[in-house]
């Protein structure tokens, strides 16, 4: 008798009672096992090296750390390696970033339950998974070309831009998110200037005003 051929997955998350609720569905189902899980970049690269996992399960905002990063960096390691990002955060704008780093496919927060597993599924069989909402957003995207003026300021920024312009939203200070992001104060100070220029903005208030009404209806009203 021929026993099931199992898909290995490591789970990366800083939220315990998720990481848990996240592997007991996976583990339901007869194809899938959790082998690992992680909270952070460090934990993720010892049991990437220790388990070997044939695909990964990728929260976008870790406890000090940017999810992208740690997407690519294993994309930079193996390119066939199928990765799913979950997030809390607006789709529109967080979706495509994952693709581009590498990941396969974006599941919002709210829907992983209902759709982890068809993505888990979807991706590892080298197939791209993302809402219907996300798919019309990126072919209405497509459908404009390089017309950034009919874009929303923010896809002007990049991913260390928009981490910052999260966490200044978040109500961090400089200190602090030069802290998280294991950066200079000096390298934020740059990339706030860099924000500021991109958003036509003109001073500090009015970069912490934007970023506070972005955070928050990001998190109230995500797509």
């Amino acid at each position: 008798m021929t026993s099931k051929i199992l898909t290995k997955i490591l789970i990366v998350d800083d939220h315990p009672i998720f990481r848990m609720g996240m592997k007991e569905l996976v583990n339901q189902e007869e194809d899938f096992r959790v082998c690992a899980v992680a909270e952070d970049i460090l934990e993720a690269r010892k049991a990437f090296a220790a388990e070997a996992p044939d695909m990964a399960i990728i929260d976008v905002a870790l406890a000090e750390d940017n999810g992208l990063d740690l997407v690519k960096e294993f994309n930079s390691r193996n390119k066939n390696f199928p990765m799913l990002v979950l997030s809390m955060h607006d789709e529109s704008v967080w979706a495509e970033r994952a693709i581009r780093a590498g990941a396969r496919g974006y599941v919002m927060k709210k829907e992983a339950s209902e759709s982890v597993i068809a993505a888990l599924r979807n991706i590892r069989e080298g197939k791209i998974h993302v809402s219907n909402n996300m798919v019309s957003l990126l072919l209405n995207k497509l459908q404009m070309g390089s017309d950034k003026e009919n874009l929303a300021p923010e896809y002007q920024l990049t991913d260390r831009e928009i981490e910052v312009f999260r966490l200044i939203g978040a109500g961090l200070s400089t200190r602090e998110i030069a802290e998280q992001m294991v950066l200079g104060i000096k390298t934020i100070g740059t990339y706030r200037d860099r924000i500021k220029q991109k958003l036509d903005l003109k001073n500090g208030t009015e970069l912490t005003r934007r970023a506070v009404l972005w955070t928050d209806n990001e998190n109230m009203h995500p797509l």
